[in-house]
């Protein structure tokens, strides 16, 4: 076999291996399947003597653990695994803040979807359909996305591939994770200029902060959309929205005052006046799921921000809210989890450095 072609396929592999949910599924973005990938992986380990790769894949039983911390970054895809370990009820994230692709893209830069405590929250909506029509737009349109959508319009075609890898816009660390993209292709139908740049740092362990600038020339509708499982219990507490399962994993969803005024409802297994709240693990299999939709009037330029806590059972609110202030192009969140210290968060829209400084 020639060595680049097997280099290329031990790429391949280690892509599966490393982006891999603590659960063993792959990740779900795009036209793929909710696959189980932890045999295809663990089937390869020898052949390429990735001892690593099984220490991921069996949640640490097997194997050698990697020597970095478990988050990773793949710069040419544009794609960011944020993770807090390698056992079972690891947290775990996938950030896109790549290129469109060249074929079975969904319109879906800067989605995030969240995995805590052995099960799958905050998800990418799949893609049920290939034939035309209402049901193939929305899965593949941004509205089936964790993004935001401006004046109720998604995203359109962007860059299809990379010319160089990403660089400069996302850092690993021991205690935190970082990364930052911008969609500027304009949204379907919709004039003028506005563009969406989100950036989100994981505190390893804790919670995801994720600020987002909607830079527009006018006044403007926004809507951000939470995409919860269908196996969520999902109920909006105040301004927040919260998944609510006892023994199990969840999300609490946080806005943090300062940034715009939201108003939130829960949308699950619409179809008028516009499909909404529904999910795919395979192809023409779909279901109903619980959609969180906050919108929100802007009449300029506006940055805000959410912090995403997870927990093993129902996620109690913050005591005091969490604060931001934005200087320039760096957003500055400030909150105390539940019977702890206040944490400050750093991160920067433009460039900057992120930083994470714990209480107290």
């Amino acid at each position: 076999v020639p060595d680049d072609f097997r280099d290329g396929i031990e790429r391949m592999y280690n892509y599966l291996a490393y982006s891999m949910r603590p659960s063993g599924y792959g990740a779900l973005n795009n036209d793929s399947n909710l696959d189980f990938t932890r045999p295809e992986v663990l089937a390869h380990v020898e052949q390429f003597g990735r001892r690593d790769w099984a220490y991921v894949a069996t949640n640490g039983s097997e194997g050698d653990p990697p020597d970095a911390p478990p988050s990773r970054v793949f710069p040419w895809a544009g794609q960011v695994i944020m993770r807090s370990g390698w056992d079972a009820d690891a947290h775990w994230a996938f950030f896109d803040v790549g290129p469109l692709g060249i074929g079975h893209w969904h319109y879906d830069k800067l989605h995030l979807s969240l995995s805590a405590h052995g099960r799958d929250i905050l998800v990418d909506a799949g893609r049920y359909t290939y034939a035309g029509g209402t049901w193939r737009s929305y899965f593949v349109g941004s509205q089936s996305h964790n993004v935001i959508l401006v004046d109720g319009k998604g995203q359109r075609a962007y860059e299809r591939t990379a010319e160089e890898p990403m660089t400069g816009n996302y850092r690993i660390a021991p205690g935190f994770d970082y990364a930052r993209g911008t969609y500027d292709a304009g949204f379907d139908g919709v004039d003028g200029d506005v563009s969406h740049t989100r950036a989100v740092a994981y505190i390893r362990g804790k919670y995801w902060v994720a600020v987002d600038r909607v830079a527009t020339d006018r006044a403007r509708g926004i809507e951000a959309l939470w995409h919860y499982h269908p196996a969520c219990t999902v109920a909006v507490e105040g301004d927040d929205v919260a998944s609510t399962d006892t023994g199990a994993g969840n999300v609490r969803i946080v806005p943090v005052p300062g940034g715009v005024d939201w108003d939130v409802r829960l949308v699950t297994g619409q179809t008028e006046p516009a499909i909404q709240g529904w999910w795919s693990r395979e192809y023409n299999v779909k279901e109903p799921s619980c959609c969180a939709v906050y919108t929100a009037r802007i009449e300029s330029t506006a940055t805000f921000a959410w912090i995403l806590v997870p927990g093993n059972g129902p996620v109690p609110g913050f005591a005091e809210p969490p604060a931001l202030s934005v200087d320039g192009g760096t957003a500055t969140i400030r909150l105390a989890l539940p019977g702890q210290p206040p944490d400050t968060v750093t991160v920067p829209l433009d460039d900057g450095v992120a930083a994470y400084a714990p209480g107290p």
